[in-house]
This record gives structure tokens, C-alpha cells and sequence, in this order.
């Protein structure tokens, strides 16, 4: 890793302090307890010290396709780590560090030490690994994706062996045992490695293989965020957000702590990984981030008392049962925004009877109508449809597939169709135009389904709680039973 030198003039090294953690497990267990060597990055200077720092990093919604491909097809997902994954990676640049404290040779302490590969906390590390990890797995006969850098596929048919990567942690999934068991065999020569078995605990996600199925949950996680609200004894309630509620910036209410306020909304947000279901609640209260008052908290504490009702809700993904196919939803309300008269977006999308990817958001721009504000996002759930199909398709090595895009207005879906400009849609920008042209190119398809029957109602506006309840069973979120883990 390293090599002990004289410091050459004109070179600063740069200090490393220890870091102790306690690493526990979804259930809050001690699993081990770490010491490791962190250089003092924050002094480095770009362009001096390191040029390129960035590292690509699968998405959770990759995570979940890959998840839900594997459920629908019946295929094991089995995890590996790599043990001190950022000491692999060869630097590029000098760097010099000051021996470590503790371990300082004797009779050599004006020495410094010359860094051949990186450490803990160096601005390049991340992307030193990456290069090193995509270069091992290349050899290995494997080709990363075009839509999604950290996914890496090898082999066809039935040896068909898929990975993604998460920094140091791999999930790999695919119908052939002997394959899987040969690339853990290969990764082992190459990296010290952790073969942690079938996946069970990812990104603080916890995930339960059954035979029919797999389920992913945030139970442990969600326990967590309660406690540090002190709510963890609070009554539950049934909806995340109280039906027709408004909200304004420019509220006259007394304002609270806003870091405490931000913590835990940000925590809310990660939550949103397994949780559909309070995705507009939780992208709502977001927009008061800047100047938080007592009326913003209790639309936070709100969302809390639901999650304490629902505290083992999940996605459940089942086993086979459907067609494989890809289909997703938008919807849209109408200036929900008091402040900016801005609409939300919302958009599902399914693999087969699975929820994949969902999103709630405020658009960018004011709609004039209902029909604009629908096509708008329209336009946002092409966007993600057309990504979800390319990476599908490179995930199933066939040819990409035209996706059903479902949505309940008649004149967003004819302006879709309609080519022709007219009054009412002339001034819309040009970029949201590009629903047009994947209708024209066969790259999706769009059907009208009854608001009734309208999914993405649930990331767009406040409901009832009956209509809140049902279309939570309608979007695959449930209770995480023992009947579902076996």
C-alpha cells in the first residue's frame, strides 16, 4: 500500500487519524467491531492533489428492478462484500501521507509515506476502486451496461450471471448455481472478500427470500427514525397527511429547530426506498426545508404516526404469476402548490405485479390547465419508461420492448398523439414535447385507464383514508408476514 520515503520539497503530506465503528445488523446485533486507517482528505486540493473523484453508484431503482426481475423469474440473489475495498485501488498521483499514529518507525520519524495504492478517505479513492473493480470484472468476461454503469451482465440463456455494484458491495443473481458459485470463486482470488450468502441486508434495506417471493422492508430503519423523534410510543394513525391539507412557506406559525426539522426529513426520504406509499407526504413537508415553522412538524409528525402504524409494511415481490411485462402510470394534480401554483407529478412504474420505481415531485414550470399539467407528467414518466426499458432489455439480453404508459386524461393523451400545435398547447416548452416522439418511434405505447382506477393518484395529492387505503393494496405495499419470509 505504501512505501516509507523521504519527503521530496515541494510535497505536503497529508495526516491519518483511526476511526473506530460498531458494525450492527438489521436487527440491531454487534457483528463486529472495526478499526480503520483514514487519511485526512479535506486537505487534499484539486488539480494538485487528485483530478477525478467521481465513482458510479447503482440506483435504487436498479436495485429493485434486478430485484423484482429475480423474484418474477425465481432466481437467488446472493451478496458479497469486499473487505477494505478502497486499499485495491491504484492511485495515479503522488501522494504522501505522515506515518500513521501509533506505528511510527523508530529512528525514521522525518520519513513520510509514498501511497502506491489508496486510503480511506482520499478524495480519489472511490474512483481509484471503481477502475480497479471494473477492470477485474471486464476480465472476467463481463460487460456493464450502457443504461446503468454499475450493473455488469455475463454469459446468455440460462448461464446468464447478473451483478450490481454498490461501492464494495455486490449482489449477483442469476438461474445457474455453478455459475454464481464460479464467479464467488473468482472474485476470491482476485479481493479478500466477504461472502455474506443469500441477500438479506442491503443499503439498510432488509430483504427476506421465500419461495414465493421476495420482500423488501424497512422495519429496523423505520424503529430508528422513531426514536430519534421520540415517538417511538405514539398513537398510529391511517393516513400519512390529513386529506385537502395546505400547507405555505410563508406561514405565520412559531418556527422550529431547522436542523432538527431537515434530519428528519431526510431520514423520511431515504424510507421512501421501500415505502410508495408516503412518497408525497414525505416530498410535501420537504419543501419547507428552508424556514420550518410548528405547523410543518406536525405534518412531519403526522407521517411519523402513520409509519408507527406501519411499521412492517413493504414491497412483496411475488414469484412468477404474471407476464413479464413493463407498464407504469402518471398522474398529476392541479396548482397544488399555494406558494408557486406548481403541480406534482406522479409516477409508478410495475415489472410485471411488481412496484419498481415510483417518484413524487413538484414540476418545474406553472400549468395552465389540468390537460397541461398531465402532460407534462406524461412526458417526466416517458423519460424514466424509456430508461427502465433499455436497462430491462440489457438485464434480459433481448431486444428492447415497447412500455404501456397508463394515464386518465383523455386530452393529455390526444395532445400525446397529436402532432399539430394548436392555442392550447403552442407555448409549452419543447423539451416536454419528447412524449411525442417516443408514441412515434414505437418506443411506448399510452392507453387511458379510469381515475378510479388511477395508481399514481397516491404520489400526487392528499386522499382520504379510504381511497388512501385502497390504493395502497393496489400498489403492492403491504404487511411483510412470516407466510411472505418462507
Amino acid at each position: 500500500t505504501w512505501r516509507l520515503v523521504p519527503l521530496p520539497a515541494g510535497h505536503h503530506p497529508i495526516g491519518l487519524k483511526w476511526v473506530y465503528k460498531v458494525k450492527k445488523n438489521a436487527a440491531g446485533e454487534v457483528t463486529k467491531h472495526k478499526a480503520r486507517l483514514v487519511a485526512k482528505g479535506y486537505v487534499q486540493q484539486p488539480g494538485i492533489d487528485f483530478d477525478e473523484v467521481f465513482a458510479p453508484v447503482a440506483r435504487i431503482e436498479s436495485v429493485r428492478l434486478l430485484l423484482a426481475l429475480a423474484a418474477q423469474e425465481g432466481w437467488p440473489v446472493h451478496h458479497m462484500d469486499v473487505k477494505s475495498a478502497f486499499l485495491n485501488g491504484e492511485l495515479a498521483e503522488e501522494v504522501y501521507v505522515r506515518q500513521p499514529p501509533g506505528f511510527v518507525a523508530a529512528g525514521q520519524e522525518e520519513k513520510v509515506l509514498r501511497l502506491d495504492k489508496a486510503l480511506y478517505g482520499l478524495r480519489q479513492a472511490p474512483r481509484a476502486w471503481n477502475a480497479k473493480l471494473d477492470e477485474s470484472l471486464v476480465a472476467l468476461g463481463f460487460s456493464h451496461s450502457a443504461s446503468e454503469h454499475a450493473v455488469y451482465a455475463r454469459g446468455e440463456g440460462a448461464t446468464r450471471l447478473l451483478v450490481g455494484v454498490y461501492v464494495d458491495d455486490l449482489i449477483i443473481t442469476g438461474n445457474d448455481a455453478a455459475e454464481i458459485t464460479k464467479f464467488k470463486e473468482q472474485m476470491s482470488s482476485r479481493f479478500k472478500m466477504s461472502d455474506l450468502g443469500l441477500l438479506c441486508f442491503y443499503l439498510g434495506i432488509e430483504v427476506q427470500q421465500g419461495e414465493h417471493g421476495i420482500s423488501l422492508s424497512q422495519a429496523g430503519y423505520a424503529r430508528k427514525i422513531l426514536e430519534r423523534a421520540g415517538m417511538d410510543s405514539c398513537n398510529p394513525c391511517h393516513t400519512p397527511m390529513e386529506a385537502r391539507l395546505k400547507l405555505s412557506k410563508t406561514s405565520t406559525a412559531a418556527p422550529v429547530d431547522a436542523t432538527e426539522y431537515r434530519g428528519l426529513v431526510g431520514c423520511l426520504r431515504y424510507l421512501v426506498h421501500t415505502r410508495p406509499d408516503i412518497a408525497f407526504a414525505v416530498g410535501y413537508v420537504s419543501r419547507f426545508m428552508e424556514r420550518p415553522t410548528s405547523e410543518h412538524l406536525s405534518a412531519v409528525k403526522r407521517i411519523l404516526r402513520y409509519i408507527a402504524g406501519t411499521i412492517d409494511y413493504g414491497c412483496y415481490y411475488k414469484r412468477g404469476g404474471s407476464e413479464l411485462k413493463l407498464f407504469g402510470y402518471s398522474d398529476a394534480d392541479m396548482g397544488g402548490d399555494v406558494d408557486t401554483r406548481k403541480s406534482t407529478t406522479g409516477v409508478l412504474f410495475y415489472l410485471g405485479s411488481c412496484p419498481v420505481t415510483w417518484q413524487s415531485q413538484k414540476q418545474k414550470v406553472v400549468a395552465l390547465s389540468s390537460c397541461e399539467a398531465e402532460y407534462i407528467a406524461g412526458t417526466t414518466a416517458a423519460c424514466q419508461g424509456v430508461w427502465l426499458a433499455q436497462l430491462l432489455a440489457e438485464l434480459k439480453s433481448k431486444q428492447r420492448a415497447a412500455f404501456i404508459l397508463k394515464m386518465d386524461s383523455q386530452s393529455a393523451i390526444a395532445l400525446s398523439k397529436n402532432p399539430v400545435f394548436h392555442d392550447r398547447s403552442k407555448h409549452i416548452d419543447v423539451r416536454y414535447h419528447f412524449i411525442r416522439e417516443c408514441i412515434g418511434d414505437g418506443k411506448m405505447d399510452i392507453e387511458h385507464v379510469r381515475t378510479e382506477e388511477q395508481l399514481a393518484d397516491i404520489p400526487t395529492k392528499q386522499l382520504a383514508r379510504d381511497r388512501f387505503c385502497e390504493l395502497r393494496v393496489k400498489l403492492g405495499v403491504g404487511k411483510i408476514s412470516k407466510e411472505h419470509q418462507a
